[in-house]
């Protein structure tokens, strides 16, 4: 940064250090993108204008139906290489009233970090560039930017030590930014709980421009930020996460069950068995057509799994053919198919491309008490109609029962059986059959899940279940209800006033972020 920049943005940090200013009622987007070329590297900033806007808009886009000639898009992407350049693009936004969304570059299954579903004036952040991850053996513990990947993040723990790792999700194309704001489901959860359970500090860029560590956002921001959903609270930059021991060999198994090989058997005791097993041990399955397909990932060996299963879930009959052995790396590879395409852990962890090909939607459900066999059998005859997609169920169990609802935002902990994963997908505009294939299937399935409210999980984000309304530009509280105390229960007022103490204008917002409680009470 030049010597004029760093003076006009310790103006800047002054005048917000005395007063946080209110955003304007109207926005400039013009003194905005002069303000960001002013304080930013001008190849760090892409307009509308620039020949380049749409390669870096698209460059993290998973679902075309947000890419469309009617996407209401950012007026520009901010894409910084360090913490300035954000505090700058905050500032500057505060200052011409333009509001920004942030993106990690992973899913986001409604898109709400570079689109509006109305029209809006915003910026994007685009922490591409920020993907450092710096192990700290000695200690295990790393530092892991929000713009790395969940695949980027596990090849590097494991890069210098095969048996350290870190519980996350499954797809290694997943962004640390938004997986860790919403709580982070994965395979070593039943073992060693969510990924927000093993986040010890963090780096965030507040609202008023400040970059502030744990001890200076306080225990109440800490709490909000990991698992309190994207985009409420300010722009994490960093984490500092615990990292986890795992053997050095692991075990997988993929056994599929047709009807006639009795499936639906094979999944309703499935639903007793998988949350009680050994937390060593973390069984999923896949409803697809007319099968399921149960996936494992075992912290041991195949001499000791294979007696395991014939003891606790002999129904599965597992045998020794079907299990393999490999590093946990490579299962955390296995685990989302990639390594039977390209037959790489560099090719499947590392790789950030973006693929347009499929449209997609996502919705989601946890269970907390097991569905009885003749339901499973008309569960099945939906995956014969048109458009039908499939389900992935994940069990908890295991340490999340040793975790209060209150611990973190994410409060789905003890008596979860397992959460749904609704998954929909199509091409070109074929999207009629598999949308309402979804919305049907999901209106069927309400008499076996959850209830009163029935739950879902923030990082499957569905704006089916609701969306913020304004006043006196402010999301209320009362819309925030809709959809916030299914994604966190009780704890979204405790969110809602978290966000009235650290953001009271709504700054930072989308459709389905935490409104500011006080505002409401004023």
């Amino acid at each position: 940064m030049s010597m004029q920049n760093f003076l006009a943005l310790a103006f800047l940090v002054s005048c917000f250090s005395f007063h946080l200013i209110s955003v304007p009622a109207l926005a400039n987007s013009d003194d905005f993108l002069q303000c960001l070329r002013e304080m930013v590297p001008g190849e760090l900033v892409y307009a509308q204008s620039s020949t380049n806007f749409t390669d870096v808009l698209v460059s993290s886009i998973k679902n075309p139906k947000f890419f469309t000639n009617t996407t209401v898009r950012p007026v520009c992407i901010v894409t910084p290489t360090n913490s300035w350049h954000v505090q700058a693009a905050v500032f500057c936004g505060r200052w011409h009233g333009v509001r920004l969304r942030v993106r990690s570059g992973g899913h986001d299954y409604e898109g709400l970090s570079y689109r509006s579903c109305q029209p809006e004036v915003f910026g994007v952040v685009d922490l591409a560039n920020l993907r450092s991850i710096s192990v700290n053996q000695g200690d295990s513990t790393a530092w892991v930017d929000s713009g790395a990947t969940i695949g980027e993040l596990y090849y590097h723990i494991a890069k210098n030590n095969s048996q350290v790792a870190f519980p996350a999700g499954e797809c290694p194309s997943i962004g640390v930014g938004g997986h860790f704001s919403g709580g982070g489901i994965g395979m070593l959860m039943r073992k060693y709980g969510l990924s927000v359970d093993k986040i010890v500090d963090a780096k965030l860029v507040t609202a008023n421009g400040d970059v502030l560590d744990r001890a200076g956002m306080g225990e109440d921001l800490f709490w909000a930020i990991r698992g309190g959903g994207g985009g409420s609270f300010g722009i994490v930059l960093s984490w500092k996460i615990q990292l986890v021991r795992v053997p050095p060999t692991v075990s997988v198994f993929s056994i599929p069950k047709t009807l006639e090989e009795g499936a639906v058997e094979i999944l309703t005791k499935w639903q007793y068995i998988a949350p009680s097993l050994p937390n060593d041990l973390s069984i999923r399955a896949k409803v697809q057509g007319q099968q399921a397909v149960f996936l494992a990932v075992y912290l041991g060996t195949c001499s000791s799994l294979v007696p395991m299963m014939d003891r606790l879930f002999p129904e599965l009959n597992m045998t020794s053919a079907d299990c393999r052995s490999m590093t946990w790396l490579e299962s955390a590879a296995l685990s989302y198919g990639g390594l039977a395409k390209t037959g790489t852990l560099e090719e499947v962890l590392l790789s950030r491309g973006s693929s347009l090909a499929y449209y997609t939607k996502i919705k989601s459900d946890y269970v907390d008490r097991p569905i009885a066999s003749c339901s499973w059998k008309n569960i099945f005859s939906w995956f014969k109609k048109d458009g039908s997609g499939y389900i992935m169920l994940e069990p908890q169990g295991g340490f999340m029962r040793s975790v209060s609802a209150a611990a973190t935002p994410y409060p789905h902990r003890r008596g979860v059986l397992y959460v749904i994963q609704y998954i929909t997908f199509w091409q070109g505009d074929g999207g009629a059959a598999p949308t309402t294939w979804l919305a049907n299937f999901y209106d069927f399935m309400g008499n076996y899940v959850s209830q009163n409210p029935r739950q879902a999980y923030v990082n499957f984000r569905d704006l089916d279940i609701g969306q913020n309304t304004l006043r006196n530009d402010v999301s209320t509280f009362e819309s925030g209800q809709v959809w916030g105390q299914r994604y966190f229960l009780s704890n979204y007022r405790r969110l809602a006033a978290v966000k009235a103490a650290v953001d009271p204008t709504d700054y930072f917002r989308n459709e389905q972020s935490i409104p500011p409680l006080r505002q409401q009470l004023e």
